[in-house]
């Protein structure tokens, strides 16, 4: 769903800032998510709350956390990960249908993303969705480049529908968004983007929240982000009560 003007022009300008600054200097976990013939180019990075002011500030302070736990139906909202993607005008690469929690190291059922953009997003570059498919069933989580069944063993889950061959067999639902707009949405929810056509950059930080119900899955995989050493820490089934994802919201009820 879609909350207009939720975050104040000073929230928004904390992030943009954020942003420009993780650009600058990417994490070791960035990544290129563009090929090296599109005439755009689109940065991906994660995890970076701890060293960028900026973001931290915003997900400790900004209601961002209190949105979360209230949509969840959770008395807590625990941070889970920080997610920048940034698509420079003309990029090509489309974020292909996709559910986020496959890629991911938890169980459970209470979380929430939140999409937060700090450029106009028009609708055809905006994100967009399959109304009711955080229902589920889990499908097979693919790398966006080449396809690859990299996470579960290939054949364990469906794959996903050809949403693209027969778009008006599925009720998609998207929006134009501006500064101050955010798009939350539950991990198993179908989602994509589409590439950034014009002069318009499109920045946007994605922040993950966790319920109550969420416990550590460990995977025999790497998953993405990566958590290096936290199934040294937290046993599989256990809560997610780690430093690396701190409570940042408790119900006052």
């Amino acid at each position: 769903m879609c909350f207009r003007q939720f975050f104040t022009p000073q929230e928004i300008e904390l992030l943009r800032s954020g942003i420009d600054a993780n650009i600058a200097n990417p994490s070791p976990r960035a990544k290129v998510a563009s090929r090296p013939d599109d005439p755009g180019w689109f940065l991906e990075d994660f995890c970076n709350w701890q060293e960028n002011e900026a973001y931290r500030k915003f997900i400790f302070d900004s209601p961002a956390a209190a949105l979360a736990g209230s949509l969840m139906r959770s008395k807590t909202a625990r941070l889970y990960h920080d997610h920048m993607l940034t698509k420079e005008p003309g990029t090509r690469q489309k974020t292909p249908w996709h559910q986020d929690q496959p890629y991911y190291n938890i169980d459970g059922f209470q979380n929430c993303s939140l999409w937060i953009p700090v450029d106009p997003v028009a609708r055809e570059s905006s994100l967009e969705f399959i109304a009711g498919s955080h229902r589920g069933p889990w499908l097979m989580p693919r790398s966006f480049m080449d396809h690859q069944a990299k996470w579960f063993p290939e054949g364990s889950l469906n794959d996903l529908p050809a949403i693209e061959a027969n778009r008006a067999a599925f009720p998609i639902c998207g929006w134009e968004v501006q500064p101050g707009d955010v798009i939350a949405f539950h991990m198993l929810t179908l989602h994509s983007a589409g590439g950034v056509s014009g002069s318009q950059r499109r920045r946007v930080f994605s922040v993950r929240f966790l319920g109550d119900d969420i416990r550590h899955a460990p995977r025999r995989w790497k998953t993405s982000p990566e958590f290096p050493g936290l199934t040294d820490a937290l046993p599989p089934g256990a809560p997610m009560d780690h430093a690396l994802f701190p409570v940042v919201w408790t119900s006052s009820l």
